[in-house]
């Protein structure tokens, strides 16, 4: 029954929190802290109404402090994917026939305790379980995850608004169903706020959801789930299960009922994804929905105009705030000539003064890489630019992993445009600049545009607008999110909806309503009041 027609205004993003030296919030995180790293947990999957335990556990470590067990959380196999789609459809019809804003007021709860009650504990366990300073943590698994919840609803509010016109006699509505089947959201380790919002996004919009984290990214991948369950999320809409992609895709690619996949992660992933799914069509009771954000080469475009230290700031920030683990990390620069030399002394000065350890010491600018493999695949392109003529390290480069995953900041300067780590992707602290002929900007940007297959997010810094205009427009394919003065990083929920395109994925731009569109099935009715009862229309008549 509905009783009125309830408004979700636009919200005001959440307000980041500084940490300042004797603040309450860097005091209470402190202690949470403590009293996270006190205790091993066991973390279960959730599966319907029930948390279950495999049996086979595997140990989580902060990957800045390897030798410390967080915990454990059991994997899964092919009968927990099965019985994870089992509850999901179990679940479907209700959550389906659930009144819009009761779905929405779940959401909106668990973005207030994720706000208040859970804030340090949601920091907390992505500082410990990631590797993320105090900062990094609050714009991700604080602020953006908060944000993504409550302007999703508001998005959302918005799209059921949308209705066709009517014409005298005829009344026309527009239905916004939930795809028909079940969603599955595949989550990547780098941001606990992805990984909250791929699921919730789409069960929003009344879908049902397996969701699959990185294994790096559980222990915050759970405290998620906690906080959805105790916000009143009803048992089997989301179901959080840790399994690997072979068996996770084997099963889930091969049902009737799957309708669609949400997705961040490697390019190769998703291309290898895509041809099961169209492999498998005929299969499907529907076209399966595929959106996915993937891989990116994210540039800085320097014009011979730009001020040296914007230039250099953009940088240190861009590319090695979060070890460079970011799909919007800056990981190639183009600098100009005429300024080269001050922003290689001064951004190697910078580097210098970054300290680099543990989160729970909050003066340190630069912890550890995710894990081993992470560590050995950025260190082998270091140790190979090390060797190479056409490279030279400025700052930076050594890595060890006796007690965390750390690779030091790194700025390699490039002889060649189109040398290695110009071009692929490396998902660490790892800098690569080439210095251009300043009077060959437009030439350099053709040469940008062609070197990486991806387009995901860029930046040009200048300060002759012409030059900004003239990037603006040859860039215009290169990147999904283009940055005027400032780093490549840091989209903000409602300010800049993120996604990129070319090999960096769909575009469909997560923090807006173009994402949750994918995650609706229109159904337009059309109700005659006063129906024809002659087949005849009044052209037929000759007289």
């Amino acid at each position: 029954m509905n009783l009125g027609y309830f408004s979700y205004p636009l919200p005001a993003n959440e307000p980041v929190l500084q940490y300042a030296p004797g603040s309450p919030e860097k005091a209470a995180l402190k202690k949470t802290l403590a009293e996270l790293k006190k205790k091993p947990i066991e973390v279960p999957m959730y599966i319907g109404g029930k948390t279950v335990k495999s049996g086979n556990k595997i140990s989580m470590h902060p990957p800045h402090e390897i030798a410390h067990t967080l915990g454990y959380f059991h994997l899964g196999d092919e009968k927990h994917v099965k019985q994870a789609i089992d509850a999901a459809l179990k679940a479907k019809q209700a959550w389906a026939d659930m009144p819009w804003e009761d779905r929405a007021h779940i959401f909106l709860k668990a973005a207030d305790l994720m706000a208040t009650k859970y804030r340090t504990y949601m920091n907390g366990t992505t500082m410990l379980g990631q590797s993320k300073n105090a900062y990094q943590a609050e714009i991700d698994s604080a602020c953006e995850i908060i944000d993504f919840l409550r302007f999703n609803v508001h998005y959302l509010s918005e799209i059921y608004k949308q209705q066709p016109i009517s014409s005298p006699g005829v009344h026309n509505r527009m239905e916004w169903r939930p795809l028909e089947g079940f969603v599955l959201a595949i989550t990547p380790f780098n941001f606990t706020a992805i990984a909250g919002n791929l699921p919730t996004s789409a069960a929003m919009c009344g879908n049902v959801v397996v969701w699959k984290p990185a294994n790096t990214q559980v222990y915050a991948a759970q405290m998620i789930m906690r906080i959805l369950k105790e916000a009143g999320l009803p048992d089997g809409v989301i179901n959080l299960i840790y399994v690997d992609g072979p068996t996770l895709g084997s099963v889930c690619f091969a049902h009737p009922d799957f309708a669609g996949v949400h997705f961040t992660g490697s390019t190769g992933v998703f291309n290898q994804m895509w041809k099961t799914i169209g492999e498998n069509v005929a299969k499907y009771k529907s076209y399966p929905r595929i959106v996915g954000e993937t891989g990116g080469k994210d540039f800085v475009m320097v014009h011979k105009s730009a001020d040296p230290d914007v230039v250099v700031t953009a940088l240190a920030r861009g590319a090695f705030e979060y070890q460079g683990q970011k799909c919007s990390a800056a990981s190639r620069a183009y600098i100009p000539s005429n300024i080269a030399e001050e922003v290689k002394e001064k951004l190697v000065a910078e580097i210098g003064t970054m300290r680099m350890g543990t989160v729970e010491d909050f003066s340190n600018f630069i912890n550890a890489v995710i894990d081993e493999k992470s560590f050995d695949k950025i260190a082998a392109y270091i140790a190979a630019a090390k060797k190479d003529k056409k490279a030279k390290i400025l700052v930076g480069g050594k890595c060890d992993k006796t007690e965390g995953y750390f690779i030091e900041p790194t700025v390699i300067e490039a002889k060649d445009p189109k040398y290695v780590t110009m071009c692929e992707e490396i998902f660490g602290p790892v800098l690569t600049i080439y210095v251009y002929d300043a009077e060959k900007f437009e030439e350099t940007m053709a040469i940008l545009d062609g070197t990486s297959p991806y387009a995901l997010t860029g930046s040009i810094l200048a300060q002759d607008r012409d030059a900004v205009v003239l990037a603006t427009a040859k860039l215009r394919n290169a990147a999904g999110n283009f940055y005027i003065n400032d780093k490549p990083t840091g989209a903000v929920v409602g300010q800049q909806p993120f996604g990129g395109a070319r090999a960096s994925g769909t575009n469909d731009k997560a923090g807006s309503m173009i994402n949750l569109y994918r995650w609706l099935s229109a159904r337009t009715i059309k109700e005659t009041y006063n129906p024809p009862t002659d087949y005849r229309y009044a052209f037929l008549k000759e007289s």
